[in-house]
C-alpha cells in the first residue's frame, strides 16, 4: 500500500453515525466501510437501517444496525452502550441526525424548538459524553459533528435550527479543550444545503432554491458523497492536527 493510502485509511476501526438510515448519513457508512471501518448504523427507521447495513456490508465490513430516538435522554446513552457491548470501544463518532423545522422567530413553535435543540445538540453531546472514556482510555479517537453553515451565518426562518448548531459548533470546541490531551480529535463540518430529501424538501422548490444557489460562487448546492468524503478525512490519521475547527463545505458561500 503506497504511503498515502495508509494516512487516509481507516482499516479496522470502529465508527458510530447516527441519522444512518438515508441522505448525508447512509452515504457516510457507505464512504466510511469503503475505507475500511465497521460501522455502528443509528437511525430510527428500521428499512432504511437494512439498507444502510447492507451497503456496509457488500463493502466486507461488518454493520451493527441500531433502531434509536435520539430526542429522548435514553436513546442516545442506550445506543451508546449497545455499540460498545458489541465491539468494545468506538474509534469514530460521527453525530450527523439532525431535524428541522423553519418559521419565523414570532411563529416558531416552543415544541419545535426543543426537539431541534434535543435531536441536534442534546444527543451529540450525550453520546460523546458515553464513547469518549473509552477514547481516552485507549488514547485515540475521532469526533465528527455535522453542523451547518446556518450556525455560522443567517437566515430567516431558521432560528431554533441555527442556535441548535451553533451550540454543536460550540460543544465541539469544548471537545477539543477537554479531549485533544488525549489525542482525540473533535471536528464540526458546516455544509451549504445538501441535497438530501431534507434539503429538498426544504430548498427544492425553484422559487425557494435558486436565491440561494445564486449566492453561492459554485452556484449549486452539495452532494451527500461530499460531506461523506469530508468526514473521512475527519477520521483518518491525515487529519490528526486539525482539531476544534468549523470546517466550511459551501462552495463559497461565506467567502463573500
Amino acid at each position: 500500500m503506497k504511503r498515502y493510502m495508509e494516512r487516509f485509511s481507516i482499516e479496522g476501526r470502529r465508527a458510530l453515525v447516527t441519522g444512518a438510515s438515508k441522505g448525508i448519513g447512509f452515504e457516510i457508512c457507505s464512504v466510511l466501510a469503503e475505507a475500511g471501518a465497521d460501522i455502528c448504523a443509528v437511525a430510527r427507521d428500521a428499512d432504511g437501517l437494512a439498507e444502510a447495513r447492507a451497503a456496509v456490508e457488500s463493502e466486507g465490513r461488518e454493520c451493527l444496525a441500531i433502531e434509536a430516538e435520539l430526542a429522548t435522554i435514553d436513546g442516545p446513552r442506550e445506543a451508546a452502550q449497545q455499540a460498545l457491548d458489541h465491539f468494545g470501544a468506538i474509534d469514530i463518532l460521527v453525530n450527523n441526525a439532525a431535524t428541522t423545522t423553519t418559521a419565523s422567530l414570532l411563529d416558531a413553535r416552543v415544541e419545535d424548538w426543543d426537539r431541534m435543540m434535543s435531536v441536534n445538540l442534546r444527543a451529540p453531546f450525550l453520546l460523546a459524553q458515553a464513547l469518549a472514556p473509552k477514547m481516552i482510555e485507549q488514547r485515540r479517537g475521532k469526533i465528527v459533528n455535522i453542523s451547518s453553515q446556518t450556525g455560522i451565518v443567517l437566515i430567516p426562518d431558521h432560528c431554533a435550527y441555527a442556535a441548535s448548531k451553533n451550540g454543536l459548533n460550540a460543544l465541539t470546541k469544548s471537545m477539543t479543550c477537554e479531549w485533544a490531551q488525549y489525542n482525540i480529535q473533535c471536528n464540526a463540518i458546516c455544509p451549504t444545503v445538501i441535497l438530501t430529501p431534507m434539503g429538498e424538501r426544504v430548498w427544492g422548490r425553484p422559487e425557494k432554491g435558486d436565491p440561494m444557489k445564486a449566492k453561492i460562487p459554485a452556484a449549486r448546492f452539495g452532494l451527500p458523497v461530499e460531506v461523506a468524503d469530508m468526514v473521512l478525512y475527519l477520521s483518518s490519521p491525515a487529519s490528526d492536527l486539525v482539531n476544534g475547527d468549523t470546517l466550511m463545505l459551501d462552495g463559497g458561500y461565506t467567502a463573500l
